[in-house]
């Protein structure tokens, strides 16, 4: 089933089509650059953009990067104050699948990605703007987790170890890579998750970081689907809610 997939990320609006049963894109990504301010009519705006590159008129999923809940948008932590309490359906239309982000990303790596196959508690965390994460069990999505925003050393952990940090205080790979793994040996001690994905942007680079980072038995690697995951993630979450015809 070809679905169209939107992700809103800090810097840019990111679409393609998708083929949801093999897990790719059909057609090359297009991309804008997120409005500043980032409000709901602007970013809607830009949406709407994407979908007429492609002359869409099919289902869309949408990736938004805070919690959303019940069709609501319920945090605004690195986008504008405003999306607090908005109808995902008023502002996108009936029928568009809204969801967060990093789950988007999460359900694209458990399908076709690192995490295909892993039956156990697997957690990915996409670190870019902020830190967003996704919690599986079992193969099955525990919706909405916020683990950017635990604390380390007083201060919420996106503060920290995002990719943003690391460009704002002009961290090399090294010092930010302690940064990270600590993070990381947190979230293990709370979670034992039997695998760690590292996604994001910077999931790219991860031979600038991840050989430096050790947790012992619980694997850490990078995400396999680098900056498409949240794309795929998000025309699977729309197909799911529009079952292909029978044939």
């Amino acid at each position: 089933m070809e679905v169209l997939g939107i992700d809103i990320g800090g810097s840019g609006i990111k679409g393609a089509t998708v083929d949801t049963v093999a897990g790719r894109l059909t057609r090359e990504r297009f991309r804008i650059p997120t409005p500043v301010p980032s409000s709901p009519a602007a970013v809607a705006e830009t949406v709407k953009l994407i979908m007429e590159h492609f002359s869409w008129s099919g289902p869309v999923g949408v990736t938004y990067p805070g919690v959303v809940r019940d069709g609501v948008i319920r945090t605004a932590a690195n986008v504008d104050r405003s999306w607090i309490g908005v109808k995902t359906s008023e502002l996108f239309g009936e029928g568009v699948a809204v969801l967060n982000d990093a789950d988007a990303a999460g359900i694209a790596e458990v399908a076709f990605g690192a995490g295909r196959g892993h039956a156990g508690v697997v957690l990915m965390l996409t670190f870019g703007t902020g830190i967003g994460s996704a919690l599986f069990t079992g193969g099955r999505l525990v919706p909405n987790t916020e683990f950017g925003h635990v604390e380390i050393r007083g201060k919420e952990a996106e503060h920290r170890a995002s990719d943003h940090a690391r460009e704002a205080h002009d961290l090399s790979w090294e010092k930010w890579a302690a940064h990270v793994e600590e993070y990381l040996v947190h979230m293990r001690d709370l979670l034992w998750p039997s695998l760690i994905i590292v996604g994001g942007g910077v999931s790219k680079k991860a031979d600038r970081f991840l050989p430096l980072i050790d947790l012992g038995d619980t694997p850490v690697v990078p995400a396999v689907l680098l900056n498409e995951a949240g794309i795929i993630g998000a025309a699977m979450a729309a197909a799911a809610g529009h079952p292909a015809p029978a044939s």
